[in-house]
């Protein structure tokens, strides 16, 4: 494809992005210099090439799947956020809080800068290990498998059995637990190691093994991803949707996972149209990681149409994840310098 159907095609984008209209040789003649009907047998080309497609005969040219293709992955001209920009930005985040409560704000905060839906997808990183594993008596037959990684994420389930356990079964079940799990990293819990576990476990088999199930699908629970969806309204209100797709989207949030995969360590756009699989049709999905002590932690995402401005609003994803890696990393950094001035203390105390 020469130089000049680039343009075009990266005219019919850009125009159609602003008016959601379809693009005339009229409105092209702005940006490229040739005539009109230069730039309609080029349309014409570019339509044929899979890349522009003709609602009515009468009309202009809207960009297909893979004119949005084409264009963000080569003709996409990103936005430059200026110094007042980002202070604004940053304006937006709570830094003080907590990392949940941080990601949440940037979240909300591209809710409210895109008029698209964000997303925030957690996960345990991979190579994550199992700190402790307690079981824990809350009330009759009632009990509580407490889960900790070394990421400092916590999970409990609650199990409830058909008899209760005695105080030498428990502290058995926590004992065995302590020297087969602790240490062990988290995705290496299968059905298999479960079943090696509840054999080992001889006469104490029947009575331990509904927990053992439990323990399983907690630590599946844990290294799945937590995925967190805001701005549903703005899906609802956008006329490039059917409602019908977006209310089904809503009752089936898990099938965005796939999309948010934390294997992807940079920025990510993907189509409805690729997979044809994703509930809401003509839709876009961009997404971008952040990471805690150099490890991705998850990511941060935005689901609009695929007529979205895709120069204004990714500059401003990349630079809430860039944020967000940042703001986590100085707050390891200044618990790993207090932690070592305490134990210096005590060193020097003892000593």
């Amino acid at each position: 494809m020469d130089s000049r159907k680039l343009k075009i095609l990266q005219a019919v984008v850009d125009e159609y992005i602003v008016s959601g209209e379809p693009v005339g040789s009229k409105a092209i003649m702005a940006h490229v210099k040739a005539s009109s009907a230069t730039i309609r047998n080029e349309m014409a080309e570019l339509e044929k090439q899979g890349y522009l497609e003709q609602p009515h005969t009468s009309a202009g040219r809207i960009p297909t799947y893979n004119g949005y293709r084409l264009y963000v992955d080569t003709l996409m001209e990103r936005d430059q956020l200026s110094e007042e920009e980002k202070r604004a930005l940053d304006a937006m985040l709570d830094e003080s809080a907590t990392e949940e409560e941080l990601v949440n704000s940037a979240s909300l905060a591209l809710t409210q800068l895109t008029q698209c839906a964000s997303v925030v997808a957690s996960s345990t990183p991979k190579f994550s290990l199992i700190s402790k594993v307690e079981v824990i008596p809350t009330g009759k037959r009632m009990y509580v498998i407490l889960m900790i990684t070394s990421n400092g994420k916590i999970k409990n389930k609650v199990c409830r059995l058909e008899f209760d356990l005695t105080h030498e079964q428990l502290e058995f079940f926590d004992k065995y637990l302590a020297e087969n799990l602790q240490g062990m990293p988290i995705d290496d819990v299968s059905e298999e190691m479960i079943e090696n576990i509840r054999t080992a476990m001889g006469t104490y088999m029947v009575t331990l093994t509904p927990l053992l199930g439990e323990l399983f699908n907690l630590a599946k629970e844990m290294t799945a991803q937590d995925i967190k969806l805001r701005g549903e309204k703005n899906l609802l209100t956008c006329k490039d949707f059917d409602q019908g797709e977006i209310i089904d989207f809503l009752d089936n949030q898990k099938e965005i996972e796939k999309f948010f995969n934390d294997s992807f360590s940079d920025l990510q756009i993907s189509f409805s149209s690729e997979g044809d699989s994703f509930a809401i049709h003509n839709s876009s999905i961009i997404s971008a990681p952040f990471k805690k002590d150099g490890v991705q932690a998850g990511r941060l995402g935005l689901i609009g149409p695929m007529r979205i401005n895709y120069s204004k609003f990714i500059p401003y994803l990349e630079y809430f994840s860039q944020r967000i890696t940042t703001l986590l990393s100085e707050r390891a950094g200044e618990e790993e310098r207090l932690e070592i001035e305490e134990k210096n203390t005590t060193e020097g105390g003892n000593s």
